[in-house]
C-alpha cells in the first residue's frame, strides 16, 4: 500500500530523464577556437570608427565568408547539419565542416547498448512531455521567482554533506573546508538554506558525487546507459549511487508523506530549471545523440576538473537526478 501511494509521484521522477544533458553556462570544457579571416578582420577594429568604415569592413568580412563557403563547396566539404549545429550550441565549441565532429578533446561516446538506451529514452521523453514538463511549467507560473530561488537554494544546501565527503575522498581537503563553511553559513544565516549568504561572501560553490570520485580514482571511461526515470548515466555512475545513498539527508526522513513531498518538489524544481533548453531539444534532428553526447562531455569535464584541481565554481551544479530525489518509500522503516 505504501508503494501504491507513491506511484503518482514516481511518475514525476522523469523530470530530468529526457533533458539531463543540460550544459553548464560557464563550465564548458575548453575547445579549440578556429579563427576565420572574417573573425580576424573584425578583431582589427580596436576603437570606434566612422560608420562608413564599419560598413566597408563588414562588407569585406561578408565577402571573405562567401568566398570561404565557395571554396569549401568546391573542395567537397559539407556544411554542418542541423544536429551538428545543435551539438556546437550545447558545447559552445566549433564543428568541423569536413567531418562534422566537434573540436573538443572529449573521448567519443561509449554506447554499446544504444538500441536499449534509445528505447528507454523514448519512454523517458514520453513521460517528460506528458507529466514533467506541464508540472514544471505550471510551477513557474504559480510560484514567484524569489520563492523558486529559495527552493533551489534549499536543496543545493542539502547536498553539501555529500559534496564535502566526496571532496575528502578525492583528497581535496581545502575544498571540503569551503563546502563545510558554505553549509554552516547557509544553514544558519540563510535560514535553513533558503538564502545563500555564502555566495555573497565569495565562498566557492561546488558539487561532487561518488560517481565523480570513482572517475577521479581512475575509472575514466564507462559505457553509457539511460535508466528509466533517472535518465543519463554511465555504469560507473550507477554504481556511484550506492555511495550517495547513505549521505542523503532527505532519505533519512522517516515520515513518508514529508519525504516524498520534498522529493517531488525537488524534481519539479530541477525540471523547471531546464525549461529554457526545451526548444533546442525539440528542434534537434537526433535528440537522443544530442542528450547523450552533451551529458557525457559534461561528466568528463567534471572529472577532468577534479583531477586538475580546478578552483572555479560550479554554476550549474546538478545535471542528473540525485538518488535522494527518488520519491519512493524507505522499505527499512
Amino acid at each position: 500500500m505504501r508503494f501504491l501511494r507513491t506511484l503518482p509521484l514516481l511518475v514525476s521522477v522523469a523530470l530530468l530523464a529526457a533533458c539531463a544533458g543540460k550544459p553548464a553556462r560557464d563550465a564548458a570544457p575548453p575547445v579549440a577556437t578556429v579563427v576565420t579571416p572574417a573573425a580576424a578582420t573584425a578583431a582589427t577594429v580596436d576603437a570606434p570608427q566612422p560608420a562608413a568604415d564599419v560598413q566597408s569592413a563588414a562588407a569585406d568580412a561578408g565577402s571573405v565568408a562567401v568566398a570561404q563557403a565557395d571554396n569549401a563547396a568546391s573542395n567537397g566539404d559539407v556544411a554542418p547539419t542541423a544536429a551538428e549545429d545543435d551539438f556546437a550550441a550545447l558545447y559552445g565549441g566549433q564543428v568541423s565542416t569536413a567531418t562534422g565532429n566537434g573540436d573538443s578533446d572529449a573521448p567519443p561516446a561509449y554506447d554499446p547498448w544504444e538500441k536499449y538506451n534509445r528505447g528507454v529514452h523514448r519512454f523517458n521523453n514520453a513521460v517528460d512531455r506528458a507529466v514533467a514538463r506541464p508540472l514544471a511549467t505550471a510551477y513557474t507560473h504559480a510560484v514567484p521567482q524569489f520563492a523558486r530561488t529559495g527552493v533551489t537554494n534549499f536543496f543545493s544546501n542539502l547536498r553539501s554533506p555529500l559534496t564535502m565527503v566526496n571532496q575528502l575522498l578525492q583528497g581535496h581537503a581545502d575544498d571540503a573546508w569551503d563546502t563545510l563553511g558554505r553549509f554552516l553559513m547557509n544553514s544558519t544565516f540563510g535560514i535553513g538554506g533558503l538564502f545563500d549568504p555564502a555566495s555573497k561572501a565569495m565562498v566557492p560553490k561546488r558539487s561532487e558525487d561518488f560517481g565523480q570520485t570513482l572517475g577521479a580514482w581512475g575509472w575514466r571511461q564507462s559505457r553509457y546507459v539511460e535508466l528509466p526515470f533517472f535518465g543519463p548515466r554511465t555504469v560507473r555512475d550507477v554504481l556511484g549511487l550506492a555511495g550517495d545513498i547513505p549521505l542523503s539527508p532527505v532519505r533519512k526522513i522517516e515520515m513518508d508523506k514529508v519525504r516524498i513531498g520534498l522529493q517531488g518538489l525537488q524534481l519539479v524544481d530541477m525540471r523547471a530549471q531546464l525549461l529554457s533548453i526545451d526548444s533546442l531539444r525539440d528542434s534537434a534532428v537526433d535528440e537522443y545523440s544530442l542528450t547523450r553526447d552533451a551529458w557525457l562531455q559534461r561528466r568528463s569535464y567534471q572529472i577532468e576538473k577534479d583531477l586538475r584541481r580546478d578552483r572555479r565554481h560550479d554554476d550549474d551544479e546538478q545535471q542528473t537526478i540525485p538518488v535522494d530525489a527518488m520519491p519512493m518509500p524507505n522499505w527499512g522503516n
